[in-house]
């Protein structure tokens, strides 16, 4: 290919016949361009930060990306290269989740780590199986109920609020099943960054300016966020050579390292000198739980998320319950039209607002019974009961606070034979304990701020929520909303988000855009967003200009319409939640590396891929 394209450029100019000079040129000419290129790819992929969009298809847009081949979409542009990498190197869609999630532990420290847990979503193209690996933190051995009641701060921030991570321990396992590639190489481009460096993005350049008391009030952060005392800023090198030997000790030792190694011993003995109480008891006990996944029929496609307590785990991240009942209660109407213009988003919030009321009824099934809490939500009947409600513009008491969770990371992957991963990875809270070890380079979570605490009950405070209060091992309630989407057995869609509690209402929307109102992947996307969390009795609204200069704001006329109808809305001038979103078109089959599944009267379609990844953030997709 090089040659054709050379041989009429140099025709053209009627090179001397002076083969010598002109090759020596040519050769110096050739390397100096090979060098450039090569020195562009890694500075792009790996360590520059982009300032402003990159040009490319799709409305000149590089935040939208197609391939025939396999595709990720992460909220950083390197961490999605750095997963196309393992797909190119014919690695399955689980090798890539595991570079992926390691690499933003690296790069987004801030969202999550190996210091967290998560929960992800392996759908298989030759069984149509969907796969649910639920890797969430778990309360340690000595925690209980009332371990706040004499400081209640700690447990939002400090050693104290740490659950049992479990992040490590759910990629290996979903590894084992899936892996193709070896668990040593998934690892290294993450221990490259953390050991090399990377450029601070304005994502995190922006958070260590946001969250610099906590930063500057702990040694472990201080120490990789602000050197020398002064807090590192956009496009500067971020360095983290602690963080790399552990991830090197887990790369070459397995998790074994962190569960039952040096990894784990430093670990431990960092977090009990800060004041908590994990042990290395906590650590070897700790178990993902794996189940099918839970599936919910609605308006035509089949839903996928983290299943139902009849496997012993919950559906934490509520994907099937609120999307099941969200849609059931559109579906109910008996038109898509129903989710269509600005009526159609009033009857979303108030579908939402009835939803978050039944939601702090759930808990974790292995401790309290909510199977007719999760029964109702799965109800088309108890749906159209909810829909009846949507007809003024009245609202209700709900009858529990609402849990508040934090900020998270999402990734979807499809490879090329259409394995697909959803995965949402987190620490919590923004530099989640606000505690980094200094022996490992890890941050630690602070998932304990999710359980819900006896609190003394008054008219102005409402009581929180029995079923989820603290006991050991026990898993705390989520937001996080990973779901895989299929139609007639056929993969369709991947979608997930961070936010905390908002990304329930991101995800639907993006989930409503595309595949009800027929909008575009990336318009899917972009288009602003509401939420509401029923407490406070507040629609927000996006109205700000994200780091690549985009602008997200909800239309003047809608908020007129919604203010008409009794809605009270308050401005948003800042992302609540990032989506990440792959589409596989079924109408124009691509017939390459077409696989028979085992049931021979079957096949996995390959059509073209669609990867987007929110500019909320500032994410790019990468495909192979």
């Amino acid at each position: 290919m090089k040659q054709s394209m050379e041989s009429p450029l140099l025709a053209a100019h009627g090179l001397p016949t002076n083969n010598n000079k002109w090759r020596t040129i040519l050769f110096f000419l050739l390397a100096f361009l090979a060098y450039t290129c090569q020195f562009y790819f890694v500075r792009g992929n790996m360590y520059f930060w982009p300032q402003s969009h990159d040009k490319g298809m799709n409305g000149n847009r590089k935040d939208v990306i197609e391939s025939e081949l396999g595709v990720v979409a992460a909220d950083d542009r390197r961490c999605s290269e750095v997963g196309a990498s393992m797909l190119r190197q014919g690695g399955h869609a689980v090798d890539a989740a595991v570079a992926t999630s390691s690499c933003l532990g690296v790069v987004h420290a801030t969202s999550s780590g190996i210091g967290g847990g998560g929960f992800m979503l392996v759908r298989s193209s030759e069984t149509s199986r969907t796969q649910a690996f639920d890797m969430r933190e778990t309360a340690p051995l000595a925690a209980s109920q009332n371990m706040y009641q004499n400081n209640p701060e700690a447990k939002d921030s400090g050693a104290l609020s740490m659950g049992i991570p479990g992040e490590l321990a759910g990629l290996h396992e979903a590894w084992l099943q899936h892996g193709r590639l070896k668990w040593k190489a998934l690892f290294q481009p993450a221990i490259k960054l953390a050991k090399d460096g990377f450029v601070v993005s304005p994502y995190l350049g922006n958070y260590i300016v946001k969250y610099a008391y906590k930063i500057m009030n702990d040694p472990g952060l201080k120490n990789v966020y602000a050197p020398n005392g002064k807090l590192l800023k956009v496009g500067e090198m971020c360095y983290n050579a602690e963080l790399s030997r552990s991830l090197k000790a887990v790369a070459e030792e397995g998790p074994q390292a962190f569960y039952n190694g040096s990894i784990g011993e430093k670990l431990v003995k960092d977090v009990r000198e800060a004041g908590g109480i994990l042990t290395m008891e906590d650590l070897r006990n700790y178990k993902v739980e794996i189940t099918d996944a839970v599936t919910v029929n609605v308006m035509g496609y089949s839903i996928h998320g983290m299943p139902p307590p009849s496997s012993g785990t919950l559906s934490l991240s509520l994907v099937g319950r609120f999307l099941s009942l969200v849609l059931n209660i559109f579906n109910s109407y008996g038109s898509p039209d129903a989710a269509k213009g600005d009526l159609g988003l009033h009857r979303l919030i108030e579908a939402l607002k009835h939803t978050f009321a039944v939601r702090m009824n759930l808990g974790d099934p292995d401790f309290v019974n909510i199977t007719s809490t999760e029964s109702d939500m799965l109800s088309p009947t108890f749906a159209k009961t909810i829909q009846k409600k949507i007809l003024d513009n009245t609202t209700f008491s709900p009858e529990w606070s609402q849990l508040r969770d934090h900020g998270t990371s999402h990734f979807c992957i499809v490879d090329a034979d259409r394995n697909a991963v959803s995965m949402t990875t987190t620490v919590n809270g923004p530099f989640g304990a606000g505690v980094l070890s200094t022996s490992t380079g890890i941050v630690l979570n602070n998932e304990m701020d999710d359980f819900s605490i006896p609190t003394a009950v008054s008219p102005e405070k409402l009581p929180p929520a029995p079923t989820n209060y603290i006991e050991p091992n026990k898993r705390p309630l989520s937001s996080m909303t990973p779901i895989i989407v299929s139609k007639d057995d056929q993969l369709v869609g991947v979608i997930g988000g961070s936010g905390g509690m908002n990304i329930i209402a991101a995800v639907i929307q993006v989930f409503l855009n595309h595949f009800v109102l027929g909008m575009e992947p990336l318009d899917s996307v972009q288009k602003p967003r509401i939420y509401h969390t029923l407490i406070p009795n507040v629609v927000r609204y996006e109205n700000f200009t994200a780091f690549g200069g985009d602008l997200f704001e909800v239309s003047e006329e809608i908020r007129h319409f919604l203010e008409e109808r009794g809605h009270q809305l308050k401005e948003t001038t800042a992302a609540l939640a990032i989506t990440q979103f792959i589409v596989q078109s079924l109408e124009t089959p691509i017939n390459i590396n077409r696989k028979i599944s085992k049931d021979t009267n079957s096949h996995t379609i390959h059509g073209t891929l669609t990867a987007v990844s929110d500019p909320r953030k500032g994410g790019y997709p990468a495909a192979i």
